[in-house]
């Protein structure tokens, strides 16, 4: 069963908290988190992304960049910018994106369940990428960067925090540049804590990572490398469980530099083979599994897999699996899309606007729309050990970083 804990968050004072809420480190480039930051010095960027306060003639993995964040946030702390809770508490997230929302607990997961599986996975990860956080890790003594965590709904969860986010005030409240509303409550009670604790050790038997896998990788082998330094905290990490009936997957959509040798008509016909082809009018947004939307040359295209054309297991009944296996490998001559440089992804909250952009521009030939994986898909694969394919899943609306912070050495307190 989960195993779960309170702790006592590092956060801003609530009139710094829109100031501080930045988005997560790994959505922005260097020159990127740059400009998000300019005129802000209350911003966690300075923290979670401190190559831009050293000379851009710098690699972001230099033992400097750590450093410069370890300083960063001893200012933070200096300046009153952020404090540490007295007590160990819980935390309400409630996320509202276009007229959407979802409530998680922010808590600490064991270190020891990922180790063993109770936190399932469903991603590879990239030695490179976990060495950069395990890197900041150890600098700051801390861990900034939230892992989204999803778990089957439990009515005893969901009563609890509906009852304390309409009887309780919540501690932040405010609307970031991006229009996504972010409030968190603190859960401070004894009881209600040993509740929610009680709760996941009873009631839930696995969580699964939605979003974060680096991140959870590097906490895990953080702990080992800290070595005597680790205290306590470090057995945990910093995580935000959400229902699954409350989470939005978005489409991750595909474009293609080429047609792998072949004319438009030649492509079109070789798709038939497997596919029912169907010119539109306007853009494509699949409504339903295995439908597609293709855009090339101007026109869209909706195309559906035939029966038989797929199997049926958890990985190969997945779209993103139906597309690579019966036009990205056999027609365009993409085996592998983690490494082919032919293949680029999009993110479904960029729209479908993206892709004709990204297709009339000259720099990609095809553009694929595809139905989003549903969180029943995403539990499927993990329970079933395997991973899912590269760029399945994106999440949205993201949590910010800075709101709550997690400190994991002994130089620290906790």
């Amino acid at each position: 069963m989960a195993k779960i804990s309170p702790f006592k968050a590092l956060r801003p004072e609530a009139q710094f908290a829109k100031a501080v809420a930045s988005k997560p480190y790994d959505v922005l480039s260097s020159e990127e988190a740059k400009i998000e930051a300019q005129g802000n010095p209350n911003s966690f960027l300075h923290i979670t992304k401190s190559e831009i306060d050293l000379p851009a003639s710098m690699d972001s993995h230099a033992p400097e960049v750590y450093q410069k964040a370890k300083e960063n946030l001893s200012a933070f702390i200096s300046r009153k910018i952020l404090f540490q809770e007295d007590k160990a508490c819980y935390y309400i997230y409630k996320l509202v994106m276009n007229g959407h929302s979802q409530f998680g607990l922010v808590c600490t997961s064991s270190v020891d369940d990922y180790e063993n599986g109770i936190i399932k996975k469903h991603e590879f990860t990239r030695p490179d990428k976990e060495r950069d956080r395990i890197e900041h890790m150890k600098a700051i003594g801390a861990q900034t960067g939230n892992v989204f965590l999803a778990y089957k709904n439990v009515e005893e969860m969901d009563a609890l925090v509906s009852r304390w986010t309409n009887e309780k005030n919540c501690q932040y409240d405010f609307i970031a540049d991006d229009g996504v509303q972010h409030s968190i409550w603190i859960v401070n009670d004894t009881d209600t804590i040993d509740a929610i604790t009680s709760l996941f050790a009873s009631k839930v038997p696995a969580t699964y990572i939605a979003d974060g896998h680096h991140r959870a990788a590097s906490a895990a082998k953080v702990r080992k490398e800290l070595g005597d330094n680790a205290g306590p905290e470090a057995n945990y990490f910093l995580t935000t469980l959400f229902p699954a009936n409350q989470l939005q997957i978005l489409d991750y959509n595909r474009v293609v530099k080429d047609l792998n040798g072949l004319s438009e008509t030649a492509f079109l016909q070789a798709l038939e083979n497997k596919f029912s082809v169907q010119e539109r009018a306007e853009a494509v947004k699949p409504e339903a599994p295995h439908e597609y939307g293709l855009y090339m040359n101007g026109k869209w295209y909706a195309i559906t897999a035939k029966p038989g054309s797929f199997e049926t297991d958890p990985i190969q009944i997945l779209d993103i699996s139906v597309l690579q296996n019966n036009i990205l490998g056999p027609i365009l001559g993409i085996r592998d899309q983690r490494t082919d440089k032919r293949i680029d992804f999009v993110g479904g909250i960029r729209g479908l606007a993206e892709l004709e952009k990204r297709v009339n521009s000259g720099e990609m030939k095809i553009a694929f729309s595809i139905y989003p994986v549903t969180i029943h898909q995403l539990f499927n694969v993990a329970d079933s050990g395997e991973v899912m394919p590269p760029k399945s899943t994106w999440f949205e609306p993201k949590l910010r970083d800075g709101l709550l912070t997690h400190l994991i050495a002994n130089n620290q307190e906790n």
